[in-house]
């Protein structure tokens, strides 16, 4: 009788050796998923992030730029005129201020956003010769489509 208990007593059987790496699996398959899913939404959340600094930038730079009103609707300056406008001895009218603070937001959202992404500026002329603007940014984001922020103000 002790012979026969022993022998039930001995260890695992294969089959529960296969049920526990099933387990095991499906436990790593879910920590996996839930690692991606991570991922994706940090991602994500950076690309946010860098739309909210990228039009507040452009809104500080409309704001300095008082005169410039519908300028900033138009043409970005010509990469070549890069710099321009910068430093103390330029002497550029609002217009060309204007059309070099959007050459020089391009070329961030270019180097900050996901690539294909875009910004645009609308302006809404209001009585009392106070305008409004609309600065809006469009990506895309892998798994969620295309993505904007929009920021308006009036200077």
């Amino acid at each position: 009788m002790q012979a026969r208990s022993n022998l039930r007593a001995r260890g695992f059987s294969i089959v529960e050796v296969l049920v526990a790496l099933v387990v095991l699996a499906t436990g790593m398959l879910g920590i996996a998923s839930l690692y991606v899913t991570t991922l994706r939404a940090s991602g994500s959340a950076i690309s946010r992030m860098q739309a909210v600094n990228l039009a507040s930038d452009l809104g500080d730079r409309i704001r300095a730029n008082r005169t410039a009103a519908e300028a900033y609707e138009g043409a970005a300056a010509d990469p070549a005129d890069a710099g321009a406008c910068l430093g103390t001895t330029a002497d550029c009218t609002p217009a060309e201020i204007a059309a070099q603070d959007l050459l020089l937001w391009g070329q961030q959202i270019a180097a900050t956003m996901p690539s294909g992404a875009t910004g645009t500026v609308g302006v809404v002329p209001q009585a009392g010769g106070i305008a409004a603007y609309e600065i809006q940014i469009v990506w895309t984001e892998p798994g969620e489509g295309n993505l904007s922020y929009t920021m308006r103000f009036q200077r």
